[in-house]
């Protein structure tokens, strides 16, 4: 009977189709097809959906296929009859569909696409006018058949076809959106009326179809986003543009039945998809998308009395934090979420389909947005299904301002005042909701996570830069004009005091765990000597409260204490150091607070959390703080040396060194009561970090040259020099000076007790990151320090050196020793004993020949170290005796041979090459001689010249500022008659064009302190017309000079002094020269030399610097630079008879004194 009826079925299938053919090849366009369509195929609707799964799928497809094309491709007619052809049709394949599976190809698919979009433009544009809801369906039908084509056949399809899917639902979209913005309009003044339930099916079946149509694009992207065309791209995110700012054109989102949580998400969703691959600048969507998502910071929230908060500024009255929405009580048995999702969608199919294809009044019930994620038992009982949808809405509206942050950093940063409060943070904001309102006041979880990751990425973007402008001002009143840079620093302000107030209540872990992710960057780039000066402090004090306070979840406490002692070492380690914290620690030490008995304070906190050997990780942080403490607060450190060194002395001493090599690479932590490398080497850096603190460190100890330095136009220009290794001492007082002399001196004590008790357990450990880390020590010690040690100790620590560089077979170790060894040979004791240079000279000299550029880069450094170290000495240098005559100059030939051969390294090492060079070149006599620096071949002389000139051509810039400072210590050697090389000329000529054409003012301060060297006429040659002339027409057009980076503006001053200075010098030596083109040129520039030595002697009579109110020496010097210069001038002009130029001068002259 069944077989009877399948058969039937299939019959008047085939027949309907048979005759469709046979009448429409007779038509021939005749506008008659929708009667036939009528007569042929709808009036038997139902059976022949029931028939289609009996044929085969490719006839099915064939036929159907057929039908859309003969649709789409009819005379276009208005009225009932087309209406009903397309309603018809749209029932017929949406129906099939849900019984048969289609075949088709590229062609047949781009044919459906074109056929839906026939329909589709003739419903939502022709038909628009109508008001007939009923106009939707076939539009809804049709995108769900087009969904769910692309989820069956989603890997069979080409790029093409995506580009053309895409296409189709902006097309739709773009077809829905008149009609949308009037319709969404008009929702918020048609609340009870009675024109309002007559939209209301309306509007539902128009909301519809915007939610599939965007969930398909969201569909499309997450397939194959990346593939897709910009323009593609381009054209969707117009698009949403076009819906979000419908959606912003109304100052509160609505929250009734009529306004959808599941088309906002929707389209948060497939906004998030799209912008997750950003292809273009977003700079014109950032603001208008911001606009929008802000409105659903507080959705599905207004309303409800969760979101109250008690008043903040009463002590007594502890506000709550919000919790998770309360769940209602459920007996019935625990199942997962995604067996519920299973329950309800097996009921939702028990129901007959039939039905639901053909009935008109059926809105769209496919669930588009549905996963398995969607509930879960963190969001309370599913039967609120509204507070679910609506707390989904703003997480994805959280998500979406992720996305943009990501994509368009920079852009985004305009939007920092209005996504985050200037004041009260504290207090709940329902109309001008923030990020903070939501991480402070939102009911659930997953919405107070997604806020803080959302500040988290906020904060880790370019924020760092354009925050350093920010500053706080108290006296701001409210509603008043507020600059950017003041908003900022409210904004800073307002994020402290809402992150620390949740770090000291908050209980879940890991919003906990996302706080400590946010208070870390906003600890990096907050200017805190701009902001009020007890916010460090404050901050300080809380974490330190919450440390010691704990948390209560055991699972992650460590994590979590890990993440804290992380932020108190960011707020620690922050420069420059806020001065009321160091006074909250002196006022600690003063009161005992890091003494056993004592239990307060940071620093006891720090040092108690150290001690947690059976917790790695918490030791290893706190290990860091202690050490960003020894950094920053110096001062204090000599106070609690003792607790330090025995803190250390423990983990040493706990610490296995039978456990195998293997183990102690990156095992913090995983091993419950292992001391790993990390943890042993972060308490020998903090030991390393106090002693230097103690001793005071201040970075090697270089000698400087008196010669080059004593220049009264730029005496006042000598910039100090910041050395990271060194701690941050602060500009003292006098008093404070000699107590630091004081604790000083007693640093040697702490350095024996350190060598005596710790050394020996690390020095040939069987980790090299721990041996790195001690030989780092040595680089650490002061010559002071170093000289006040008994004479075996420091034979130990220089053979130390000399044993970890020539014998470690780990290159870190060796680089260590290498860096240690550079800067203990510039301590001026050691530098004259012979017998230890030679044998630094010997284990430097091997590691520039090592494979690994890391060591190479120390040992170049060292090496230019000894160059220098020897030339400050090498008058008293006692070479040890020997007696081979020439082992001198053999010292001399390999110190050179070793920086010729380090010049054809890398720019680093090239850099400290050249360097060493112009040490050497300073001293070393190139002539037969007995002195113990002679090298006998003037052949050196040449190969030193030729690198420095090939170094400036191919090295960086601090390479040829260290050629501009060789060539000012080559000048200087006086045993060089400079008129007789013929390098000379080359050299000058290097020298003018670096000071004219590059780019950084600190290699051309160089230069011209470089071709200021020379004494006389004689020692610049043939270049001494060339010379002046070139530095002439420097300074006449050093104003409209636009080479320079930014970077470089702050050394313009010392430019323009430091050539004036070399001017001066060269003019000085005019008179003395035969050179008659060169006083021609003198006479021809009068009058500009005229005019700049008014605009000098004018400036003699404002005292620029402090020295020159205390001491007049530094004035009277300039003075007499300047009248030097301007005699020799007057009597170039004479001899030119000049006369009346030689009066304005002479008249210069005596008017400066």
């Amino acid at each position: 009977m069944a077989t009877s009826s399948a058969t039937t079925a299939v019959r008047s299938w085939r027949t309907a189709f048979l005759t469709l053919r046979d009448e429409t090849s007779s038509l021939s366009g005749c506008p008659s097809v929708s009667q036939l369509l009528h007569d042929v195929l709808f009036s038997n609707l139902q059976s022949l959906v029931y028939a289609a799964s009996d044929l085969p799928p490719h006839e099915v497809t064939s036929d159907l296929l057929f039908l859309l094309e003969l649709v789409s491709n009819a005379p276009p007619r208005d009225g009932e009859d087309s209406t009903l052809t397309f309603t018809h049709t749209c029932h017929l394949v949406h129906g099939i569909l849900q019984r048969v599976s289609f075949e088709f190809n590229s062609s047949s698919f781009n044919l459906i696409l074109n056929s839906f979009q026939s329909i589709i433009n003739f419903f939502l544009v022709k038909a628009a006018t109508k008001s007939s809801a009923t106009r939707f369906k076939p539009v809804m039908q049709c995108l769900e058949t087009t969904r769910c084509l692309t989820n069956v056949y989603q890997g069979k399809f080409s790029p093409l076809e995506i580009v053309h899917l895409v296409k189709f639902v902006l097309h739709a979209l773009e077809c829905s959106h008149a009609e949308f913005v009037c319709l969404y309009n008009s929702s918020a003044t048609q609340r009870s009326t009675a024109e309002s339930g007559k939209r209301l099916h309306r509007y539902s079946s128009l909301w519809e179809v915007q939610a599939l149509s965007i969930t398909m694009l969201g569909e499309a992207f997450s397939r194959a986003g990346s593939s897709l065309p910009v323009d593609i791209w381009q054209s969707t995110i117009e698009v949403l543009r076009k819906v979000i700012d419908v959606i912003a054109s109304k100052s509160v989102l609505g929250e009734d039945s009529i306004l959808s949580s599941r088309f906002y998400s929707s389209l948060l969703n497939c906004l998030h998809v799209v912008l997750t691959d950003s292809k273009i600048s977003l700079s014109d969507h950032v603001s208008g998308f911001v606009t929008a998502l802000r409105l659903f910071f507080v959705y599905g929230l207004t309303s409800r009395p969760q979101f109250t908060f008690p008043a903040v500024g009463h002590k007594e009255v502890s506000p709550n934090l919000p919790s998770e929405e309360p769940k209602k009580i459920d007996h019935t048995p625990y199942r997962p979420p995604h067996l519920r999702k299973k329950d309800r969608l097996n009921i939702k199919q028990s129901k007959p389909q039939d039905h639901r294809i053909f009935s008109d009044d059926d809105s769209f019930t496919m669930n588009f947005m549905s996963s398995d994620s969607d509930y879960s038992d963190s969001d309370g009982s599913i039967k609120d299904t509204n507070s679910v949808q609506s707390s989904k809405v703003r997480v994805a509206a959280l998500v979406c301002l992720q996305d943009l942050c990501r994509a368009d950093p920079k852009s985004f940063t305009t939007q920092w005042t209005i996504l985050l409060p200037t004041n009260d943070v504290l207090r709940p904001r329902k109309f001008e909701a923030t990020l903070m309102t939501c991480l402070l006041f939102d009911p659930c979880l997953k919405a107070r996570m997604a806020s803080a990751s959302t500040l988290a990425a906020m904060l880790d973007g370019p924020s760092t830069v354009f925050l350093q402008v920010a500053e706080y001002k108290e006296s701001i009143k409210c509603g008043s004009f507020m600059p950017l840079s003041t908003s900022y620093g409210h904004i800073i302000m307002q994020l402290h005091n809402g992150i620390i107030y949740l770090i000291q209540r908050e209980t879940h872990d890991r919003l906990l765990a996302s706080l400590f992710k946010i208070l870390m960057p906003l600890i990096s780039c907050t200017p805190y000597s701009r902001m009020p000066g007890e916010l460090m402090p404050n901050l300080i004090i809380s974490l330190r409260a919450r440390i010691e306070e704990g948390f209560p979840l055991k699972t992650d406490q460590t994590g979590l204490l890990v993440a804290a002692i992380s932020c108190l070492t960011a707020a620690l380690s922050t420069s420059p150091a806020p001065v009321q914290v160091k006074q909250m620690f002196l006022e600690e030490v003063s009161a005992g607070s890091v003494e056993v008995d004592k239990r307060t304070g940071v620093l006891f906190t720090l040092l108690q959390c150290s001690e947690r050997l059976a917790s790695p990780a918490i030791c290893f942080e706190s290990l860091q703080a202690l050490r960003a403490v020894s950094h920053n607060y110096p001062n204090i450190m000599s106070s609690y040396w003792q607790q330090v060194s025995t803190i250390v002395f423990k983990i040493l001493k706990a610490a296995s060194p039978e456990v195998p090599a293997k183990a102690w690479k990156g095992h913090v932590g995983n091993t419950a009561g292992f001391i790993g490398e990390k943890v042993v080497t972060a308490a020998i850096r903090v030991l390393d970090e106090s002693l230097r603190a103690i001793s005071g460190f201040k970075g090697t100890e270089d000698l400087l040259d008196d010669k080059l330095l004593d220049n009264p136009f730029t005496s006042d220009c000598i910039r100090i020099k910041n050395v990271s290794s060194a701690p941050l001492y602060e500009q003292e007082s006098s008093e404070d000076i000699k107590e630091s002399a004081k604790a000083f001196q007693s640093g040697s004590e702490q350095w024996s007790e350190m060598i005596e008790k710790h050394m020996p357990l690390i020095l040939q450990h069987i980790s090299s990151m721990v041996r790195t880390a001690a030989v780092t020590c040595f680089a650490g010690i002061t010559s002071s320090v170093f000289f006040s040690l008994l004479k075996e100790t420091q034979e130990f620590i220089i053979s130390s050196l000399i044993d970890s560089a020539l014998h470690d077979e780990v290159a870190s170790v060796r680089s260590a020793a290498c860096r240690a060894i550079g800067v203990i040979s510039c301590f001026p004791q050691v530098s004259q004993s012979a017998e230890i240079i030679d044998k630094y000279i010997h284990a430097v000299e091997i590691n520039t020949h090592d494979p690994l550029v890391s060591v190479r880069i120390t040992a170049s450094w060292a090496l230019a170290n000894i160059c220098d170290s020897i030339r400050h000495c090498i008058d008293d240098f006692a070479f040890k005796p020997s007696i081979d005559s020439n082992a001198n100059s053999h010292l001399m030939a390999s110190l050179t041979e070793s920086a010729l051969n380090l010049t054809k390294d890398g720019d680093k090492i090239k850099s400290n090459a050249v360097r060493g060079l112009g040490n050497l070149s300073r001293f070393v006599k190139y002539t037969s001689s007995s002195h113990p620096a002679s090298l006998g071949d003037s052949r050196w002389l040449e190969r030193i010249v030729q690198a420095l000139v090939s170094c400036v051509t191919t090295g960086n810039v601090k390479v040829q500022w260290n050629v501009c400072r060789a060539l000012s210590n080559l000048f200087l050697n006086e045993t060089i008659n400079l008129e007789d090389m013929d390098w000379a000329p080359s050299v000058f000529s290097i020298l003018l064009l670096l000071l004219r054409d590059s780019s950084n003012f600190k290699i051309r301060i160089q230069a011209a302190a470089a071709l200021a060297v020379p004494s006389s006429v004689s020692d610049y040659g043939k270049s001494f017309s060339d010379v002046v002339q070139g530095l002439e027409h420097i300074l006449e057009n050093l104003g409209a000079d636009h080479l320079s980076a930014p970077s470089s503006f702050k050394y313009r001053v010392a430019l323009q002094k430091q050539l004036t200075s070399t001017m001066l010098h060269v003019l000085s030596l005019a008179s003395s020269s035969d050179h008659q083109p060169l006083k021609d040129f003198l006479v021809k520039k009068s009058s500009f030399l005229e005019e700049w030595f008014k605009v000098l002697c004018s400036s003699l009579g404002e005292s620029t610097t402090h020295l020159e109110n205390e001491n007049n020496s530094v004035g009277n010097q300039k003075k007499e630079m300047i009248s030097k210069a301007m005699r020799s001038l007057i009597e170039v002009y004479e001899g030119r008879k000049q006369f009346a130029v030689a009066k304005k001068f002479e008249m210069m002259d005596s008017g400066i004194w």
